[in-house]
């Protein structure tokens, strides 16, 4: 009789194991944006950022619309979707990809359809204003956020350009996704892993998903893709060490107790970042990015530590005044 032996598994195998059961990948859905909305008003009742929570939901209201209207767009090609299969890059890449004029005729209806929804004022003249604007200023915008570029960027009108680059890349991945032999047949494991496999945009926090038995996934904040990574490892610099859970206190941001907080920052001794950890299963309504701007104190208070931060919300963004002028007089 022999006697078998049988390896002891390291926590970080058992949950590398454990995310190859899981699917790797969750797209966007049809109501990523109304969900958004839903969530932001019931986030802003009390809040100290009410207005500005309330103004994102009216973007994430004309933003779901919009995707409802189907609007085509380009999509790659099957050369395109080979190639970065073979190179384990993004098939859509933020900074990269080729946006046609779709995406600006799309940026300018969706802020004609907020205005119509504001009352006069103004925030209503701001987004008409910026509707009006030339092509090489909103596409020069477009350009900065997306390659995270502060400098002549325009930080007022940066969350309503943002909501347009969002709006285009959600219906990317949707139509690509659509159109591939499988579902998600376009879209599969990178060489970055904390990269969006989508988009290659960075996470604006990270979620354990509901009925995943408690997987964790990071969520991009461009096209809402959510892709599975392992806990307690830092998201910047991918290190399983010094890794620590903070959050608020006795807040209205969060519950009253550390462990019952609904969003937490995991903080990485390593590098000095962090990432937002939020728990839906406290709190179900829950949605990245909406939750993400209503706990901005957790972010200045993590940061007051020496912290830096790790996601990228393109609808609240932080730096200097700029010195761009106004829209459609950048030649």
């Amino acid at each position: 009789m022999t006697v078998g032996t049988q390896k002891i598994l390291s926590p970080e195998e058992i949950a590398v194991r454990a995310g190859e059961q899981l699917s790797f990948l969750h797209l966007p859905e049809a109501g990523v944006f109304a969900e958004r909305a839903l969530r932001l008003r019931e986030l802003a009742a009390g809040h100290a950022m009410g207005d500005f929570l309330r103004f994102v939901a009216e973007l994430a209201d004309a933003q779901h619309r919009a995707l409802s209207a189907q609007v085509a767009v380009p999509l790659p090609t099957p050369g395109q979707i080979d190639a970065a299969a073979r190179n384990g890059q993004p098939l859509l890449p933020a900074e990269a990809w080729r946006r046609e004029p779709v995406w600006l005729e799309s940026l300018r209806a969706l802020l004609n359809d907020v205005a119509r929804h504001l009352a006069d004022g103004q925030p209503k003249a701001a987004v008409l204003q910026l509707a009006a604007a030339s092509d090489e200023y909103l596409e020069t915008q477009a350009g900065r956020l997306l390659g995270g570029v502060m400098l002549g960027l325009d930080l007022a009108a940066a969350p309503l350009i943002a909501a347009g680059l969002q709006l285009h890349w959600v219906r990317l991945v949707r139509q690509t996704a659509a159109h591939a032999p499988g579902p998600i047949a376009a879209f599969g494991r990178t060489d970055d892993p904390t990269l969006c496999p989508c988009c290659g945009s960075r996470p604006v926090a990270s979620l354990e998903r509901l009925g995943s038995d408690g997987a964790r996934y990071l969520a991009c904040g461009l096209c809402a893709t959510q892709w599975h990574y392992v806990r307690i490892k830092c998201a910047h610099c991918q290190s399983t060490k010094g890794i620590s859970l903070q959050s608020l206190v006795g807040t209205d941001e969060t519950n009253s107790t550390t462990a019952d907080a609904v969003v937490q920052a995991e903080c990485c001794s390593e590098c000095g970042h962090y990432l937002k950890l939020m728990h839906p299963a406290r709190d179900n309504g829950l949605e990245p990015l909406a939750d993400d701007l209503a706990t901005l104190t957790l972010d200045l208070l993590v940061s007051e530590a020496g912290l830096q931060r790790q996601g990228v919300n393109l609808l609240l963004l932080f730096g200097e005044p700029d010195e761009a002028p106004p829209p459609g007089r950048e030649h």
